[in-house]
């Protein structure tokens, strides 16, 4: 199966299937996508995120971003509105809408950063679809502390997080919108550091299932996570 999801009007859309994980695991298939905001989806590209299973969206924008009204969404299938954007958050000028965000909003607001992970966690069956506006900053973090939890790899949720980069380049220019990545690679070289270099650093100082349950999760919402988002990796 391809990671990569054809959703027409959609342009960094993926499954977050497929990837080793912790005690010969495996993500699961169908369970959790990652995308940019569904709002640009045609009816073809709300009929492919149906037959894909998707019965719950997991809108994280500010009520302010909404661009679109939902009115091509197929029936059965469920918004959570779960914000976790700070505008008063004081490192939000300096390094908002890049990897340099992600540890110091990560400290500060622990409940935020799992709200997003109790609501997959609660999710009725079917898919789980997670989104921000472009997919890459809110909707990557917590494809971050997805992918910790269930055991995948540091390299591996590495290359999740940087794939954005070139799916959205080419979205951005179908909108006839500059390229983002050149802002973002200009603050990384001012900083002295690179896109790999702040995730893995991340990673590596992460307890994540601790963090977690700093900012609420159960010991049950947990486990709900890591069932809903690995199986036996020997499974057909």
């Amino acid at each position: 199966m391809e990671r990569d999801l054809m959703w027409d009007g959609c342009g960094n859309v993926r499954d977050l299937g497929g990837l080793t994980a912790a005690g010969g695991r495996r993500t699961r298939w169908g369970a959790v996508v990652r995308s940019d905001t569904p709002d640009r989806l045609s009816p073809d590209g709300w009929a492919a995120a149906a037959a894909h299973g998707v019965r719950t969206i997991v809108d994280l924008r500010n009520p302010g971003e909404h661009r679109a009204e939902p009115g091509l969404r197929p029936p059965g299938m469920t918004v959570v509105s779960v914000p976790i954007d700070r505008l008063d958050d004081p490192d939000r000028p300096r390094y908002g809408g890049t990897p340099l965000y992600l540890r110091p909003f990560m400290d500060r607001w622990p409940a935020l950063c799992a709200a997003p992970l109790r609501a997959i966690a609660a999710a009725p069956p079917g898919g789980v679809l997670v989104h921000c506006v472009a997919g890459r900053d809110r909707t990557g973090l917590v494809a971050i502390l997805l992918l910790a939890l269930a055991g995948v790899g540091h390299r591996d949720i590495l290359a999740d997080y940087e794939h954005s980069t070139h799916r959205l380049s080419a979205l951005y220019a179908r909108l006839g919108e500059p390229d983002d990545d050149l802002r973002v690679r200009a603050r990384l070289t001012a900083a002295g550091t690179t896109t790999a270099e702040v995730v893995l650093a991340l990673l590596s100082g992460l307890d994540v299932e601790a963090y977690l349950a700093a900012g609420g999760l159960t010991a049950a919402e947990l486990t709900a996570l890591r069932t809903r988002l690995t199986e036996d990796a020997q499974r057909t």
